[in-house]
């Protein structure tokens, strides 16, 4: 994906900042990867991460190499994380330019924009305490979306999903989240989960994951059309990691059987299908997996 688009000015650097409660031990950076690899397989298997954050709130998870009041040393950045966080803002950039004018022909509506937080290690949002070992998530009540850039290594590594676009269809995804919240399908899930069993939340789970995937498409459908931002081969990057992500397939990879019943974020096949839709239409009322607007 081309990286010479402009930079977005919602993005908010708290890199290297404490955010663990006092009293706990600390568990420092072999802990916080520890947990990495447990909670993002447990979260994006289908499975519910809160005992992950539990624990890692309960001890007080603070950036990598924090230690006591005057202990750490001033957070630097590697030269690839600093890359890392300049596309992360090029791509931010181009889902507001291509979500506001969305917003404003076809719903007669304002975009309000979201921040993005980078982080490191843990982090609070107006949703709680979180670990980097959740991935990149979105907070509905801030309206901000939260990466810890170390996911972007394990995307590659763990889930074998490289390059860049990969990594722009996660930024895409959580946004999409943000559309969801803006319009209004995010509370009206919500209030469809009441009452209902485990089996028919998680089901209502996969469809707003399956609408955020598809509306990551109708951002790369348009971003491409306007601005020619897809280079050879981001299309194959996107796919493959929306494929690798897919809860089968991350419970396969876990050494469990697959269980349809316990997914939250859809099969490797539904993903990769929805994030076509989106891509190929370009229109966001055939994200139709969850209740739209109007």
């Amino acid at each position: 994906m081309r990286r010479d688009g402009r930079r977005s000015s919602n993005i908010e650097d708290r890199r290297g900042r404490r955010a663990g409660r006092g009293g706990g031990a600390k568990l420092g950076a072999g802990g916080t990867r520890l947990l990495l690899l447990v909670a993002v397989v447990v979260k994006l298997a289908g499975g519910d991460p809160s005992a992950v954050l539990a624990a890692a709130a309960g001890a007080g998870v603070g950036a990598p190499g924090e230690g006591g009041a005057g202990s750490a040393p001033p957070y630097q950045p590697t030269a690839q994380e600093e890359r890392l966080a300049d596309f992360v803002s090029v791509v931010l950039a181009d889902t507001e330019d291509t979500w506001g004018p969305l917003f404003a022909q076809q719903l007669q509506a304002r975009y309000p924009a979201p921040t993005l937080v980078l982080f490191s290690g843990a982090v609070r949002s107006a949703c709680g305490m979180a670990s980097s070992a959740v991935g990149p998530f979105y907070c509905p009540a801030d309206r901000q979306v939260y990466i810890d850039l170390q996911f972007f290594s394990d995307l590659d590594r763990r889930f074998g999903a490289p390059g860049d676009f990969a990594q722009a269809y996660v930024v895409a995804h959580e946004v999409g989240h943000h559309v969801q919240t803006v319009l209004g399908i995010s509370d009206r899930l919500r209030q469809l989960k009441r009452g209902r069993s485990q089996t028919d939340q998680n089901r209502l789970s996969v469809a707003q994951e399956l609408q955020a995937d598809c509306f990551a498409g109708v951002w790369a459908h348009h971003a491409h059309a306007q601005r020619q931002v897809l280079e050879r081969g981001d299309i194959e990057e996107g796919l493959r990691a929306a494929s690798a992500i897919g809860d089968d397939t991350l419970q396969r990879r876990s050494g469990g059987r697959v269980q349809p019943e316990s997914f939250t974020h859809g099969s490797s096949a539904e993903r990769v299908r929805w994030f076509r839709v989106g891509l190929e239409t370009g229109q966001f009322r055939r994200c139709d997996s969850a209740p739209l607007p109007g």
